[in-house]
């Protein structure tokens, strides 16, 4: 990883946002994406309790989907129609997975929330850790394809090798990168919300 990279994306984004992530100039964007209020919803419809209904768990997540500005509108419709038109052995399935990912073995419910949307040609980065992120925005990381590749490049983080398919392997790997990235940057950056984090590099690779 280059350090000095990193320095100098700090130094960059505090030319342009003096006030860190509470600069006037990032509201607009802050209020678009709307996350903390997205992930008090999360926390709502994935609670526990809930899981012991396969079928609503498919219907919150298509609607946090529905909802989210992190999700391209091209796949918005096709997971609402998936969710309706799951087989409910899959529905059950991917209910486990995703509970395994908040509350239980993340490998595991990784795996599985995996291969249940790989039927239906939705097994991208974006869907698997959505509601994990929303579900926990300072713990958990949102991985974007074009934003995670472009991160891996610019600052020149070797032994990791980002494919379209998500892994497990791949996903600890580098949300170990960017914890140790966030621990060498100032708290302003280091911000409670990761999505904030990805942002500011977003903001610094485009220098």
């Amino acid at each position: 990883m280059n350090l000095e990279k990193l320095k100098n994306a700090e130094d960059y984004f505090f030319e342009l946002y003096p006030d860190g992530f509470e600069d006037v100039g990032l509201l607009p964007i802050i209020k678009r994406h709307n996350t903390a209020k997205i992930g008090e919803h999360v926390r709502e419809l994935f609670a526990k309790e809930n899981f012991s209904q396969p079928e609503l768990i498919c219907e919150n997540f298509a609607k946090i989907v529905s909802k989210s500005t992190l999700i391209s509108l091209f796949e918005k419709p096709r997971v609402r129609d998936t969710m309706k038109e799951m087989h409910m052995e899959r529905r059950d399935m991917f209910s486990i997975g995703l509970y395994e990912m908040l509350y239980g073995d993340l490998k595991e419910g990784f795996e599985i929330v995996v291969e249940i949307l790989s039927f239906y040609g939705l097994a991208k980065w974006s869907l698997v850790t959505l509601i994990p992120y929303y579900f926990d925005r300072a713990k958990t990381f949102f991985i974007k394809p074009t934003t995670t590749k472009n991160i891996i490049t610019f600052f020149e983080i070797q032994g990791l090798v980002y494919k379209p398919k998500p892994s497990y392997e791949f996903y600890v790997a580098y949300t170990n990168v960017l914890e140790t990235m966030k621990a060498n940057v100032i708290e302003k950056i280091s911000h409670d919300d990761n999505a904030a984090f990805t942002g500011f590099l977003m903001i610094a690779m485009e220098e």
